[in-house]
């Protein structure tokens, strides 16, 4: 239901030598939600964490190899991986998979941040908001496949960097001092209901290199990426997003390209010992509820979606219900999936 119906709200508004590798572990994708009786009759999330019980985040300027590293080294620990979300993360894994026109996700597009990054209508802003939502929903799907299963879990960035998007925007005008303070009063009553990750990665990839590549290498639309962009970019990771992170997570830095070895990566892993952050005060009082938090989408959605005015990320009531009822009137969209007659959903009365 959440893929359709339910993200109402946030849909259409924005307002190592060797690591020793994971023991099996069950899916989190069940019919039955975690709650208060379970923890009652004996639930403990700790009794499942082991040595690679973490979530490592891979960060780094576009085209910079964090991908094939994060991917690599997930399967190398036997970590869950979860590649970088995109506008459409919502439509496929929660929904039923098919792509929507964009102005069902978010109305905006990363196509025409390429071609027009300083377009009138607020399209960068709004894609960088609805960008932190996504990451933010992201996040809370790994913690809550970590507290369920005690699998670590590696992502491609998280809600903790999308910040570095937002200042490259700022310092190249494509978007306002406003939509700033915008995006730093929602940031700011909504990730601290997180736990930062264990080990956050950083690839460090010169943006003149990153450029090059990009032109070599990348799809029409990424080519039209300027060079000043990508520099901003690497310059709030390094002056912002690293002194940030590093109060609160263990940080490991490295050469991208070739130079990424994927062992050396994992041994080093071994060795980092968490010695700081949040997690190191954590119960099974706090996972307890940290997970009735992740699993609840409703409540994740809420976290970051404020009725604070700005231009750039505001709709219409009238214009929201046409949206959302155009959507609603999908094949297989006006309920959760399974239960649509109109694809061929069967014996729905029994389910």
């Amino acid at each position: 239901m959440f893929g359709t119906s339910a993200v109402r709200g946030f849909r259409l508004s924005w307002k190592a030598g060797v690591v020793g590798v994971s023991q099996f572990h069950v899916s989190s994708k069940h019919g039955i939600q975690y709650g208060y009786l379970a923890y009652m009759l004996g639930e403990r999330t700790s009794k499942r964490f082991g040595p690679n019980s973490k979530i490592i985040t891979i960060d780094g300027n576009l085209a910079s190899g964090k991908g094939k590293l994060a991917k690599n080294l997930a399967e190398r620990l036997g970590m869950k991986y979860l590649p970088e979300a995109d506008q459409f993360y919502l439509d496929k894994t929660i929904a039923d998979g098919d792509i929507p026109p964009s102005k069902y996700a978010g109305l905006c597009s990363l196509e025409k941040f390429y071609e027009d990054p300083k377009s009138s209508d607020g399209n960068s802003y709004r894609l960088q908001n609805w960008m932190f939502g996504i990451r933010m929903m992201q996040y809370a799907d790994a913690l809550e496949h970590l507290l369920s299963t005690g699998q670590g879990v590696i992502l491609e960035r998280s809600p903790f960097s999308d910040f570095v998007f937002l200042e490259a925007m700022l310092k190249n005008e494509y978007i306002r001092p406003q939509c700033v303070n915008h995006y730093n009063e929602i940031k700011d009553v909504s990730i601290d209901e997180f736990l930062p990750p264990h080990v956050a990665i950083y690839v460090d990839v010169p943006a003149a290199e990153v450029y090059k590549k990009i032109q070599e290498k990348g799809d029409a639309i990424e080519k039209k990426v300027a060079l000043p962009y990508l520099q901003s970019i690497e310059d709030a990771y390094k002056t912002s997003f690293l002194p940030k992170i590093s109060e609160t997570t263990e940080v490991l830095q490295y050469p991208g390209g070739d130079a990424l070895n994927v062992e050396q990566v994992a041994e080093d892993l071994e060795y980092v010992k968490i010695t700081k952050g949040p997690w190191l005060e954590q119960t099974d009082v706090s996972f307890h509820h940290l997970r009735l938090l992740v699993q609840d989408k409703f409540k994740v959605t809420n976290l970051f979606v404020l009725p604070t005015f700005i231009p750039e990320v505001t709709v219409g009531g009238i214009m929201y219900d046409k949206l959302y009822y155009q959507y609603r009137n999908f094949t297989g969209k006006k309920f959760a999936k399974g239960y649509n007659e109109d694809v061929g959903d069967k014996y729905i009365w029994l389910k």
